[in-house]
């Protein structure tokens, strides 16, 4: 028994921690605090990304409608989740702050093959289905050099701010979120800003702790949103829409 609590704590830290706590009873050790936690908030960050997005799923799939989802933001939200992946597991970085990617990856493949699916292109759902998975493919095989996958992270800061702020405009422009889900909006926003604390921990690479700040400034705004539109839950097309057919009905009736 004392076997099995010992490998579950040097899961969560190394040795040198594992005796500082259990042997010295030194808990006011700094540097093992700061490892212990941002070890803790990486696997918490992982078991939460198994749903981050499943209520957005849920609700593409109740309302069968993928309205006020920018296309656009999804894809390169996609492309940017991906090379961060790719980049982090060539590198061999701990799975503990990368492994909520791969979950990411799953859940935003499905949004995007949702909404056009839904959208009337079921041929193309299937489509970028297949090419996303060729993709993975290339970037995670060894077929794609470390130089390359160096350039295409340095990519990612554009792409999230595109990709995101786009959002954040359809928003703007609806004058709603849509279908937007909220508990989507909340979990990406705080494991963004958690992501922060366990990459400046766990790896000390600079690109990926500067992705992950402009990542948490774009989840932030469409956050933001999500706050201001709370009780506006219809959008500026929708209600243009039901004005002209309310006004063709008044003229029918006359």
């Amino acid at each position: 028994m004392v076997d099995v609590i010992k490998k579950g704590a040097l899961f969560l830290m190394n040795q040198k921690c594992y005796d500082n706590y259990v042997i010295d009873h030194n808990f006011l050790d700094v540097p093992c605090f700061k490892a212990l936690l941002s070890k803790g908030l990486g696997i918490g960050i992982i078991a939460g990304s198994v749903l981050v997005k499943v209520p957005q799923v849920v609700k593409i799939l109740n309302s069968k409608s993928g309205e006020g989802i920018n296309l656009m933001g999804v894809m390169l939200d996609l492309l940017a989740i991906t090379f961060h992946l790719s980049y982090n597991f060539m590198n061999g970085y701990p799975f503990s702050s990368w492994g909520d990617n791969t979950f990411l990856a799953i859940q935003t493949v499905a949004i995007a093959a949702l909404v056009l699916f839904f959208g009337g292109r079921k041929p193309h759902a299937f489509i970028f289905v297949v090419a996303y998975a060729i993709l993975l493919y290339v970037l995670n095989s060894g077929l794609t050099s470390m130089k390359v996958l160096f350039t295409i992270q340095s990519c990612n800061i554009p792409i999230l701010l595109v990709g995101k702020l786009s959002q954040a405009l359809t928003n703007y422009k609806a004058g709603s979120t849509g279908q937007l889900s909220a508990a989507t909006v909340i979990m990406m926003f705080a494991g963004s800003v958690a992501r922060i604390f366990t990459s400046i921990q766990e790896t000390g690479d600079r690109m990926i702790i500067i992705t992950f700040i402009a990542s948490t400034f774009a989840n932030g705004v469409i956050f933001a949103q999500l706050l201001y539109y709370w009780n506006k839950p219809v959008s500026g097309a929708i209600k243009q829409d039901a004005s002209k057919v309310k006004k063709a009905k008044t003229k029918k009736d006359d």
